[in-house]
């Protein structure tokens, strides 16, 4: 640009000779119009602040996080430990389960079947307890069903005195069985003469109906009989001899006579995958009868076949107190649990006919779950084994 001619006086004189000008504004207005500029924070203020927050939160956490990395890691080397063990246990279990069902010929890999799954009591297994059998009528009334538990005895009480506080362990319905015990009544022991005293209140239940009566007096002898030596049965109405029923009229006394020759029959309890081995209401003549009526449910009473056809038996002898069944050749004997029953359905009939022991001759395998089929077998002890708390 080139550089002004006027100099600064001459300017001022200039200025001097132009006319006035006057603003009416208020000086309040002219202040408010004015563009006023923020002020600008100082750019490391933010930045400061962000870092001192990190600093405070990084010593208030990281101690927390130490301990609760240290809680984890010992939760998870306990967890580790205990799932190794739990691993190795059952490692063992599993080996000593496939190591005895390896000797089963023809039995399938996947088949588990150990002492639990059968449903007798067998006389090695009671150690120092007491057995103990009560008949359970079943939730239609129509059978009565033997469950035997196991119970550590009180030496200074007899077997009746056991046997009656131990009917408060049973648990009839979560059994699938009708709810009966305990018996209304107060028990006592004769021993001058052999017999059982069972006084009944005078409001007692047990002679409402035929079936409430029969199944009173069947209980009673069973019970009586299955777990003592005593022939007679006295009845008592609230302390005076004979109890009134329909159907028997005044009854005084009972005769306990064990019966025997039942044949022995499948008992599943609607909606249960229990099964019960029960004997039936009839008694045979002998023991290849009972075999021959073990092919055949009994739809009547509820009852189903227990002599199933994996269990084919061609020939049955007998010789003093011992049992020989013979099987059919190359008969295909599966090892599941309903061949398992249908040996031990066996066992308690061939019991029932004053059998000890069974042997089995031909047959396809060795170990039918829990039984070895090569040795000579003693009837069980008890049937329907449960356990009690």
């Amino acid at each position: 640009m080139k550089k002004s001619e006027w100099s600064d006086k001459q300017l001022e004189e200039l200025l001097r000779q132009m006319p006035q000008i006057h603003d009416d504004r208020n000086p309040r207005d002219i202040y408010q119009n004015l563009p006023i500029k923020k002020r600008k924070r100082p750019s490391w203020l933010i930045p400061g602040f962000a870092a001192a927050a990190a600093l405070l939160l990084f010593f208030l956490l990281v101690p927390k996080m130490l301990n609760g990395t240290q809680n984890s890691f010992d939760s998870a080397k306990q967890e580790d430990s205990s799932s190794e063990a739990k691993i190795s246990k059952s490692d063992d279990h599993s080996s000593l389960l496939m190591k005895k069902e390896d000797s089963i010929s023809g039995s399938e890999p996947e088949m588990r079947i150990t002492e639990m799954n059968k449903t007798s009591l067998l006389d090695d297994e009671v150690g120092d307890g007491t057995v103990i059998t009560y008949w359970i009528p079943d939730s239609q009334a129509q059978n009565l069903v033997p469950i035997s538990i196991v119970i550590t005895p009180d030496d200074n009480k007899n077997w009746l005195t056991n046997f009656t506080e131990s009917m408060e362990l049973l648990n009839e319905e979560e059994w699938g069985l009708s709810d009966y015990y305990p018996v209304n009544a107060k028990f006592e022991l004769d021993n001058t003469k052999n017999a059982v005293i069972v006084d009944v209140p005078k409001n007692h239940q047990y002679g409402q109906g035929s079936t409430a009566e029969i199944n009173f007096i069947t209980t009673l002898k069973n019970n009586i009989a299955s777990n003592s030596n005593v022939n007679k049965i006295m009845l008592k109405t609230d302390g005076q001899p004979g109890i009134e029923l329909g159907n028997y009229g005044v009854l005084e006394e009972i005769e306990v006579k064990p019966e025997g020759k039942h044949a022995y029959f499948f008992y599943k309890p609607d909606g249960m995958d229990t099964t019960y081995l029960v004997p039936s209401i009839d008694t045979y003549q002998d023991i290849n009868a009972a075999f021959e009526a073990m092919k055949t449910d009994h739809q009547e009473l509820g009852l189903t076949a227990s002599l199933v056809p994996s269990f084919p038996i061609k020939e049955v002898t007998t010789k003093e107190n011992k049992l020989i069944i013979t099987l059919e050749e190359n008969a295909a004997m599966e090892n599941n649990l309903e061949t398992v029953y249908s040996y031990e359905a066996i066992l308690l009939t061939a019991k029932d006919f004053g059998i000890d022991t069974i042997t089995i001759l031909n047959a396809p395998i060795q170990l039918l779950g829990p039984f070895d089929l090569t040795q000579e077998m003693k009837v069980p002890l008890a049937p329907n084994l449960r356990q009690i708390h």
